[in-house]
């Protein structure tokens, strides 16, 4: 059935009305202590409904297309399958992911930017068509292996700030998708389409004015080389927030009325990834060493000293770090915040701490500088907003254990997905009750998907 996968190992627990997101981390940390401390995530799957049913509602009818790469745990794809979500998949081993949920081909787009022949040949034999291309040597190759692809151009947009510079941009410019037409016209090859990607960091939402009007100018370009149009590929660099999504949905869609409007016979489709899965994932992590350092050690460069000399600065370090759930750390800001588990005082003193990962390397620093309670090897610390780019494949760095997955789904999210036609009985197979007086452990009641 579309949506499932046959051999999947995992269970959702189905929370009744008197059970909450924190009485399951309070469960999950109490077996932790007792049977070995491993970090784990928990996954609300219910915020994946609700997060569809808000894109719905805003940004209908442009239909989105999930960048597999975000998160390719089997709980979140087989629900996002069951939604009828189309998937963006960057390589072999996503596309045989999402294969095996039974998505058509039609629902998948091939869009890494840089394909080996191999990946591509296995599209071809998959039936997967429909790929992006920016370049005329990934265009060749594209011909040579796949003659029936159906490429989306993508075109690069102008959302370079000061902080960005030196980050790898893909897409090609206007001026030479005149080229890649004259070249896609010689080697047979079908172009169908548009792409462009605006970044989530990006703060000027004028480039989306910018981009639509550059795409609309790619297919009145495709219209003197004979080539039908019919998709455009907005991207992703939704962020999650209802906010963000409000004002880019403000933004382009007169633009999209007046330049691809309903009898244009043009799908825009979007690739928002971490927009849906970002709030599903909590991570608790534990402090495995704690030691004290000197504060300007954890000042940043220009920054003057303030404190008093007499207070401590603790420097904690967990496991867990670059090397795993917190890989994007390296390439990008972390965008959420530690929280401390255990209770304490609203007036307990807060001290100058810096967070580690477990690998002693200089660069796996989680938190550079933060204020918390004084910790103590054993405590919890509990990070939100992890469900992106967080669970995927990771390193096994100093042989340290990737986190638990646990899912679980509230009631009234679990009746929102049979008000939507979606909870069959193969899904029911998945779930099981869970009383608002938890006693789980993780053996007996929680499949993983390590």
């Amino acid at each position: 059935m579309k949506g499932f996968l046959e051999d999947a190992n995992y269970s959702i627990g189905l929370l009744d009305e008197g059970a909450t997101l924190a009485d399951v981390i309070d469960n999950c940390i109490y077996e932790h202590t007792h049977t070995g401390k491993r970090a784990f995530y928990v996954g609300d799957l219910g915020k994946l409904v609700k997060n569809n049913i808000q894109w719905q509602n805003v940004m209908a009818p442009i239909k989105p297309f999930y960048p597999v790469r975000c998160n390719s745990t089997p709980g979140v794809l087989e629900i996002l399958g069951t939604l009828g979500i189309g998937f963006a998949c960057s390589s072999k081993s996503e596309m045989a992911l999402v294969q095996d949920l039974g998505i058509s081909p039609e629902n998948i787009i091939y869009t890494n930017p840089c394909k080996q022949a191999s990946q591509i040949k296995y599209a071809a034999k998959a039936g997967i068509n429909i790929m992006t291309c920016d370049n005329d040597n990934e265009l060749k190759k594209i011909a040579r292996n796949h003659p029936n692809a159906k490429l989306l151009l993508h075109i690069a947009t102008e959302d370079i700030t000061a902080d960005e510079e030196m980050n790898m941009k893909f897409g090609t410019t206007l001026k030479n998708c005149r080229h890649l037409m004259e070249c896609a016209k010689e080697l047979g090859v079908q172009i169908v389409g548009v792409k462009f990607h605006v970044s989530g960091s990006c703060k000027e939402l004028q480039t989306y004015i910018h981009a639509i009007s550059d795409a609309r100018c790619v297919f009145d370009m495709a219209e003197e080389f004979g080539f039908k149009m019919n998709m455009l590929d907005i991207g992703g660099g939704f962020t999650g927030s209802e906010l963000q999504l409000e004002e880019v949905n403000h933004v382009i869609r007169p633009l999209l009325d007046v330049y691809f409007p309903k009898e244009s016979g043009v799908n825009v489709i979007a690739e928002p990834g971490c927009y849906y899965v970002s709030s599903v994932f909590t991570l608790a992590v534990n402090i495995i060493a704690k030691k004290t350092v000197e504060y300007d050690k954890l000042l940043p460069s220009g920054v003057e000293q303030t404190r008093n000399d007499e207070e401590p600065v603790f420097t904690y370090y967990i496991n867990d770090g670059v090397y795993g759930s917190f890989a994007s750390k390296l390439s990008e800001k972390l965008n959420t915040i530690p929280e401390v588990h255990k209770k304490y005082k609203e007036d307990e003193p807060l001290f100058a701490s810096s967070l580690w990962g477990p690998s002693c390397d200089e660069l796996d620093q989680i938190v550079e500088n933060c204020l918390l309670p004084e910790l103590s090897v054993g405590d919890w610390l509990i990070f939100d907003n992890m469900g992106s780019g967080t669970l995927g494949e990771q390193s096994t760095f100093n042989d340290y254990q990737r986190p638990l997955i646990y899912y679980m789904m509230s009631f009234s999210d679990w009746d929102e997905m049979q008000d939507a036609g979606i909870a069959s009985d193969t899904l029911m197979k998945n779930f099981f009750f869970v009383p608002s007086c938890i006693q789980l452990s993780p053996e007996d009641r929680f499949s993983t998907a390590a």
